[in-house]
């Protein structure tokens, strides 16, 4: 059966709930990067705001721990940092209508019968069952390689076996990535991979420990260093056979996002969080999928920053998110992070990455 998105269910404003509902209030920034007394934090479901003429417009773009800010009659959902002073913003703590504000909370629900109060399964485990995700993971990405915007986030596990690697190496030449987020690790390994056939000085196929293999990612990033650009690097070295050239050749974006521990890194890491932070934003912006594989604290930073729907030529769709991870407990932190779309897979990345390939690449 063809993919087809779910239809939105928009709120009925001339119903009882809405009646008596004040407009909005805004107050101005007392300063830059600071939010009014009361302020209206946002949540990742889609939030309608009731302006003076008495429409209920949806922010567009709503996710985690934002304000609204309003412009003239346009509304925008920002950080506090990017807060100017003086600039409007929405106030009141409530979310059903009673203070110009109402949070959507089942904006995609499909009518389901009613299950009996006690039942076996109701919470992601390695026990569990994944046939039925992975046929309609299939059947999403087909569609969305051509409508929408796939996004990856990907820990350095995927680059550590050869057959993962390869499988995410042809699925961004087939066209079913159009970004990546990571950190200096995954790009590191997957070239150290292409230079020396290891990651960690451990061989990708056989796992074998290399005579000083433990220097291959420390070499990879000093020649990577002394050219002083990836492009330039992949090129001079014949780098190509990787998943970073795979998204040079494709031209899909890729963002390495710094942290404490990197090594090298290497050039065109992003070492300013912020900076990276804001990087990271455009493309949630555009993401419609999210497939965060094997990486904990990268899959919540990312998964904090999408909404849970996006509104594409005037239709609000949802915005899917996986997270595939051998852990369980990585695979319910984003959920209790509040992104409540969050699905889990609770399976090592080098199987899904294979079926994955395998299936729609053939």
């Amino acid at each position: 059966m063809a993919f087809s998105l779910p239809h939105y269910r928009e709120p009925d404003f001339t119903g009882p709930l809405f009646s008596n509902s004040p407009r909005a209030v805004f107050e101005p920034s007392p300063s830059h990067g600071v939010a009014p007394d009361n302020f209206h934090a946002t949540s990742n479901f889609p939030e309608y705001v009731q302006i003076e003429t008495g429409d209920w417009r949806l922010c567009p773009g709503s996710r985690m721990d934002c304000v609204i800010v309003r412009s003239g009659a346009e509304l925008s959902v920002r950080e506090f940092r990017t807060l100017k002073k003086g600039e409007l913003v929405l106030t009141g703590r409530k979310e059903n209508g009673e203070e110009g504000v109402y949070v959507h909370a089942d904006p995609f629900v499909t009518p389901e019968k009613p299950g009996d109060k006690f039942q076996f399964k109701t919470r992601v485990t390695r026990e569990t069952p994944f046939s039925r995700d992975y046929d309609f993971i299939y059947d999403l990405l087909r569609y969305e390689r051509g409508s929408g915007h796939i996004t990856w986030v990907l820990g350095p596990a995927v680059a550590f076996d050869r057959d993962s690697r390869n499988a995410m190496i042809e699925l961004i030449s087939e066209g079913y990535c159009h970004a990546i987020m990571a950190g200096n690790a995954l790009a590191t390994h997957d070239l150290e991979a292409s230079l020396f056939g290891t990651a960690l000085g451990q061989d990708i196929y056989s796992k074998k420990n290399m005579p000083l293999g433990h220097y291959n990612h420390l070499e990879l990033l000093n020649r990577m260093r002394a050219y002083g650009s990836i492009e330039e690097a992949v090129e001079k070295l014949g780098l190509e056979d990787s998943i970073t050239g795979a998204c040079l050749r494709r031209r899909v974006p890729m963002v390495l996002a710094g942290s404490i521990r990197d090594d090298g890194p290497l050039p065109g890491v992003i070492a300013d969080v912020y900076e990276g932070q804001d990087r990271m934003r455009e493309f949630a912006r555009k993401s419609t999928t999210v497939i965060a594989l094997a990486t904990q604290l990268h899959s919540i930073a990312f998964g904090n920053m999408i909404p849970s729907c996006q509104v594409i030529g005037g239709t609000v769709r949802p915005v899917y998110l996986y997270i595939v991870d051998i852990s369980e407990f990585a695979v319910d932190k984003l959920a209790n992070r509040g992104s409540f779309q969050a699905c889990g897979i609770s399976t090592n990345v080098q199987d899904f990455c294979v079926n994955l390939n395998r299936a729609l690449t053939g």
